[in-house]
């Protein structure tokens, strides 16, 4: 009788079409509502810190970039002090002045932007840090990754297109109730403040307060999406990603690229590329040309797990922005399955979905081959723009459901990739409407290079 009823909840659930599932659960599809920019006021005190943020400082693991804000440029407002977290009398602080700058946008001018980059950190260690001067000193913590290496589990966070809405908010909250995640990976649009009149740059300074309690404390590896852009001629703004490229500092030069706008770190047991979808990527551009060597840079022995993130989805089977990231996939999609890339994430699309391990590789303009067709050593592809924005959901799925599509949906959510050891990583993605335990769709991966097996949903 139980396993009877299960069976009517699963079906109730999904539907399953060309052997994907299309899930039933769709939410309320207007734009979601904005939280005001009174919602997030600057902290108390003189000169006090804040939208406090890190991400990876270097290449393997042992940097950490730690970014703030301050209204004025005082002595000592650039200057993060650091310690190992200990219970013990033997403290050792050090500090690290940190680079300044700030900028102006149309009618708006930037607080003071400080970037601080401290190395040679201990692995797998918690480090308290503290910014600010005086009365306004804020004291935040965050611990560094295992060193890199074959069977180190380790746990990444993935959200994408995000937004400042109460959404956006159920999201991160969601997200940051499960003490698992220890780095988000994010593929692409934050704050969304090209949505308002001359794009609005205080929307900037809403968001870094609003993901404060989370960036403050654990890494966010950020890829660009086109709500970075902030590119407006008709109001003088000319130079694409200024306002993101000042905010949001990443160690770009530690793996050779000229762009902070790609670039790839190692974490644990991955090996993280990240890609810019609207920067020039066709033959000889300085972004081909990196990439082709940077997949020549991956040892899989070190970090098995091979992860890209995009912002604009190569195989994505909801009805908008359908095909934008056509030209792309055809450019890298066969460095990807010679690479066996694991995972490719994106965003862009306010929808979840899941593919299955799928090459389109054989076109040759003459051939008429360019059906996706099984591959085993091709990526899963990942589309996880549902982080709550103020656009709303993307609700109107291509019918019937393609074959390369294993799951999805419209809802909002995140996701947790498990990295267990070299062979399998637990993934899940979380509805948020579900308590967290709850997964809607989860798979058991098995990793391209040691273990080339193929997946059941049902594992």
């Amino acid at each position: 009788m139980k396993i009877f009823m299960l069976s009517i909840l699963l079906l109730s659930i999904a539907t399953l079409i060309n052997g994907g599932i299309t899930s039933k659960y769709v939410r309320q599809a207007q734009p979601a509502n904005e939280m005001s920019l009174e919602t997030f006021p600057s902290p108390a005190g003189h000169n006090a810190p804040e939208q406090v943020h890190l991400t990876q400082g270097d290449h393997n693991g042992r940097g950490m970039i730690i970014s703030w804000v301050t209204p004025l440029n005082l002595d000592g407002s650039d200057v993060v002090t650091y310690w190992i977290a200990s219970n013990g009398s033997d403290i050792k602080r050090r500090k690290k002045k940190a680079s300044t700058s700030s900028y102006k946008f149309y009618d708006y001018s930037s607080g003071f932007l400080h970037h601080a980059t401290i190395k040679n950190l201990e692995y797998d260690t918690k480090y308290m840090y503290e910014v600010g001067t005086d009365k306004s000193v804020r004291q935040f913590s965050f611990t560094t990754p295992p060193k890199v290496g074959p069977d180190v589990p380790y746990t990444f966070g993935i959200i994408g297109d995000l937004g400042q809405t109460y959404a956006s908010n159920e999201t991160l909250y969601h997200y940051m109730s499960n003490p698992k995640g220890q780095t988000i990976l994010f593929p692409g649009d934050l704050a969304y403040q090209d949505n308002h009149p001359n794009h609005d740059q205080r929307k900037w300074d809403t968001w870094g307060r609003f993901m404060e309690p989370c960036a403050a404390y654990q890494p966010i590896i950020y890829a660009a999406g086109n709500h970075e852009i902030d590119f407006v001629p008709n109001i003088g703004e000319r130079h694409a990603f200024r306002p993101y490229i000042h905010r949001y500092h990443n160690a770009f030069k530690t793996s050779g690229s000229i762009s902070p706008l790609w670039y790839s770190v190692r974490r644990g047991p991955a090996h993280i590329i990240v890609l810019s979808s609207y920067s020039g990527y066709g033959k000889y551009t300085p972004q081909y040309v990196w990439l082709e060597q940077e997949l020549k840079n991956v040892n899989r022995e070190e970090t098995p797990w091979l992860i890209v993130m995009v912002h604009s989805p190569w195989y994505n089977s909801v009805n908008y922005h359908y095909m934008e990231g056509e030209s792309m996939r055809v450019m890298f999609e066969s460095w990807f399955v010679n690479s066996k890339v694991d995972l490719v994430l994106a965003g862009h699309v306010h929808a979840y979905e899941r593919s299955e391990r799928v090459s389109n590789i054989k076109y040759n303009i003459t051939n008429g081959l360019s059906t996706p067709v099984k591959d085993p050593n091709a990526p899963i592809y990942i589309t996880i723009g549902d982080g709550g924005n103020i656009e709303g959901i993307a609700n109107s799925f291509t019918d019937p459901q393609p074959s390369y599509s294993a799951y999805r949906e419209s809802s909002f959510g995140h996701a947790l990739l498990e990295i267990k050891n070299k062979t399998h990583a637990q993934y899940t993605w979380h509805r948020n409407q579900d308590n967290e335990p709850v997964a809607a769709d989860s798979l058991m991966m098995h990793n391209r290079y040691f273990f080339p097996k193929e997946e059941i949903a049902s594992d």
